[in-house]
């Protein structure tokens, strides 16, 4: 069995001021602090939540 894929995220934005679909984005990501990071399996649905919150977040390498 293959190793899943993952992608690490950490959010560099406030969700202070923002549309309540993006905070429940970012809490359904795991993350609810800034610059906090987490690694998460790489799906086409974690990627469609990170596009819609793409200004609040960033992909680590």
């Amino acid at each position: 069995m293959a190793a899943k894929k993952t992608i690490k995220v950490r959010q560099t934005g406030s969700p202070i001021r923002r549309p309540d679909v993006q905070r429940k984005t970012l809490i359904g990501l795991g993350l609810n602090k800034m610059h906090k990071t987490v690694e998460l399996e790489d799906t086409p649905s974690v990627r469609g939540m990170i596009k819609s919150v793409s200004h609040m977040v960033e992909i680590v390498e």
